[in-house]
């Protein structure tokens, strides 16, 4: 064998374990961005829990600023029952639902009807609420009179979400 080719084989050998160890560091580093140190929050959650666990939804809760119609909007909402649907992975979820707890609390209305499921990313949770609901897109804003679905915001809302919950409530 030539000394050409027993160099040869040597990089190809070095290049083979380099491209070995890089696929190797890659799944090690994917594995440990994706594993948080606590657990995904999921089913029924207070906001204390998610704001505690999840820094983006406190954030965006601190930020947003509703506006006085919205407030007003969600005052009449004090009879209902709310369902809100969400991911903690969710975009959509991150921005609207700190943006209705922040609603909720500068109204001063008193929600004990309020009930928040955080739900993993096949849309699934432990109480089966996502199923009974029909859940298909995160988040999802279910209003309920009694046990009746009243109606549901899905998303994002049209005008603000205060103010689309209670155009629910005229219709």
């Amino acid at each position: 064998m030539s000394d050409k080719q027993i160099w040869s084989d040597n990089v190809l050998k070095q290049v083979k374990t380099l491209g070995i160890l890089w696929l190797m560091s890659l799944i090690v580093v994917g594995c440990s961005q994706s594993v948080p140190n606590e657990p995904d929050l999921l089913g029924k959650i207070s906001a204390e829990q998610l704001f505690a666990q999840y820094p983006v939804f406190q954030a965006e809760y601190n930020r947003y600023q509703p506006s006085q119609a919205e407030l007003s909007a969600v005052g009449e909402l004090k009879d209902d029952t709310l369902v809100v649907l969400f991911g903690t992975w969710c975009h959509d979820s991150q921005r609207e639902v700190p943006r209705l707890l922040k609603t909720f609390d500068l109204s001063g209305l008193d929600v004990p009807k309020l009930t928040l499921v955080a739900v993993d990313t096949n849309k699934m949770d432990p109480q089966g609420l996502a199923s009974k609901y029909a859940l298909k897109y995160t988040p999802t804003f279910v209003l309920l009179d009694g046990e009746k679905e009243v109606g549901r915001v899905i998303e994002r809302p049209k005008t603000s979400l205060g103010e689309d919950l209670h155009a629910l409530t005229e219709l």
